[in-house]
């Protein structure tokens, strides 16, 4: 086992100038030994770039000739970057000393392991858990992602419920550790999601490679959220009812995938009514677009299906339904969740 692999952390900026400011000071600051620390660009218009050659000329930065999203940026400045571990951290993120070294050293213990994430704590409120990715991703069986500490709009305080490292199905894209191998052999985002979600395909098609996912709570880090794109954003509710389609579609087997499809169809139109119901008509229509987007795709996305599946590592898949439980049974808390 080598004792400090290089890590190299990378930031994906776009517009991210105040962001920057207030949290690279953390980073830049870590204490892993064998790090760099690397800002990949993807075409900003503000002036994040000059502030960066400016205050911090130590870092390399990597410049994107014009925005591709979360995926496609990455893929782009991950191709240009030498390391064993790679871990993309969002710009609003805030880190203390010693968040690398916990997390790379659980991963170090397996080779099995492909992908790992820290605790994510709200940056806004250090003793709850945040939106995306909390205590690690879970999936049910029809595929609606949530986590342990965050089901849909409920999040919970961080009691030490979650303080056991635990194999998960998907780790966060905010702060989500990967070894390079492992990014090589599955190609990386799927670059047509452009953004949200492609973390949990990437996790899909790792965890299809018979890899395994975990979280590490000894390493915290703390998330503002919503940085991009805001909760209320059509664009946003667009990628996300399209992406999760997607993803099911690519890394089911066929029957399931089939079978799930149709129900989401049917549970995304109870959304989409419920959207109308709240006057947030163009929330409505973004999702009558992923459902006509998907369908435009689906020879497209049917050719990324892998030719032979191997033995599928369910763990973290939920065999029930997350929205029965959660709008009918009223469980609220990943620890009411019947088994």
């Amino acid at each position: 086992m080598n004792n400090h692999p290089k890590v190299a952390v990378v930031i994906l900026n776009w517009n991210g100038k105040k962001y920057l400011e207030q949290f690279l000071p953390s980073v830049v600051a870590s204490s892993y030994p064998n790090l760099e620390i690397i800002i990949g660009d993807n075409a900003s218009t503000d002036d994040s770039v000059s502030f960066l050659k400016v205050i911090y000329p130590q870092l390399r930065i990597i410049e994107n000739d014009q925005n591709y999203g979360f995926a496609g940026g990455y893929n782009r400045v991950l191709a240009q970057v030498n390391a064993d571990y790679f871990v993309l951290l969002n710009s609003d993120v805030e880190v203390n000393g010693e968040w690398i070294e916990p997390v790379v050293q659980l991963m170090e213990t397996k080779p099995q392991i492909a992908v790992a994430q820290p605790k994510i704590l709200s940056y806004q409120d250090k003793k709850s858990f945040e939106y995306a990715g909390a205590a690690g991703g879970f999936i049910d069986y029809l595929g609606y992602p949530f986590c342990r500490g965050r089901i849909f709009d409920t999040v919970e305080k961080d009691l030490g419920q979650y303080d056991e490292a635990k194999e998960i199905f998907w780790a966060s894209g905010a702060a989500l550790f990967i070894k390079k191998t492992a990014w090589i052999e599955c190609g990386g985002f799927d670059e047509d999601f452009f953004a949200h979600m492609e973390e949990i395909d990437l996790c899909w098609r790792l965890k299809n490679l018979e890899y395994q996912i975990w979280y590490c709570p000894d390493a915290k880090v703390y998330h503002v959220g919503g940085g991009t794109l805001n909760a209320e954003s059509p664009f946003k509710t667009f990628l996300n009812f399209r992406n999760n389609l997607w993803m099911i579609q690519k890394n089911s087997l066929p029957a399931s995938a089939l079978f799930k499809v149709i129900i989401r169809f049917f549970m995304d139109f109870l959304s989409l009514l419920k959207f109308l119901f709240e006057g947030k008509t163009k929330n409505a229509a973004a999702v009558s677009k992923a459902h006509v987007a998907f369908l435009r795709n689906w020879k497209k996305n049917a050719s990324k299906r892998p030719a032979h599946f191997k033995k599928y590592n369910a763990s973290g898949v939920y065999p029930r339904s997350i929205v029965w439980q959660y709008f009918v049974r009223n469980k609220k808390k990943f620890t009411d969740l019947p088994a």
